[in-house]
């Protein structure tokens, strides 16, 4: 036990003065930055540091990584998870903006694996129907209105394998911090789990406490 007389507690707070000062912000900052190794969107968590990130990625991502099978991920940015899913035979990776596929080509266009996809909004163009065993999708569906996740789940119907997987991680505006910020979608669990149901999945999991601002939700095929 620290006793009352302890310096732990005023050392603490001189360490708390240092690290607020500019030269060590600047030196933190520089750290990060080479820390995250250029890959964008690590400056919103890093799965490999951060705990809840951390344990979407062992829960939901690594147990369905597998080398003979093939696995699409929606929204990738700069490959924050990309970098988890290069075990897969085959992962096609699909967004609506090119300017995000060429910054995600800077760190992965050595891997002959991964295949860049632009779609036209939720569509996979160069998929075959039926062939996909693992759909996942990070910090993507938080920003999309409930119709257009419609589309897209219609369309992941198409593409997913029966005995396949999905994971979307999404808007649950029943929680403050995803009321308070005015880029996620006006979405919740209900509604979510309503939408999977009504376009032909079943549900297998629900997370709907790891994430602060969200929830995520797994399912396969009906």
């Amino acid at each position: 036990m620290v006793s009352l007389n302890s310096p732990i507690h005023l050392q603490m707070l001189r360490d708390s003065w240092l690290a607020k000062t500019l030269p060590a912000r600047i030196f933190k900052a520089i750290r990060n930055e080479l820390r995250a190794g250029g890959v964008y969107g690590l400056e919103w968590g890093d799965p490999d540091v951060w705990h809840p990130l951390k344990f979407v990625r062992d829960r939901y991502v690594l147990p369905y990584v597998k080398s003979d099978q093939l696995a699409v991920e929606i929204g990738p940015g700069g490959g924050r998870w990309t970098r988890y899913l290069l075990g897969f035979k085959k992962l096609y990776v699909v967004d609506y903006h090119a300017e995000l596929l060429r910054e995600l080509r800077k760190n992965f266009s050595r891997y002959p694996q991964i295949a860049f996809i632009q779609n036209h909004g939720t569509d996979f163009p160069g998929i075959e129907p039926g062939s996909i065993d693992f759909v996942f999708s990070f910090g993507t569906f938080v920003h999309l209105d409930l119709d257009i996740i419609e589309a897209y789940l219609d369309n992941i119907r198409t593409i997913l394998k029966p005995t396949g997987n999905a994971v979307i991680h999404y808007s649950d505006k029943a929680k403050i911090i995803a009321r308070e910020n005015p880029g996620f979608s006006d979405n919740t669990v209900e509604q979510m789990r309503a939408a999977v149901t009504r376009h032909g999945f079943r549900m297998l999991e629900e997370d709907t406490t790891t994430m602060w601002h969200s929830s995520l939700i797994r399912f396969a095929l009906a």
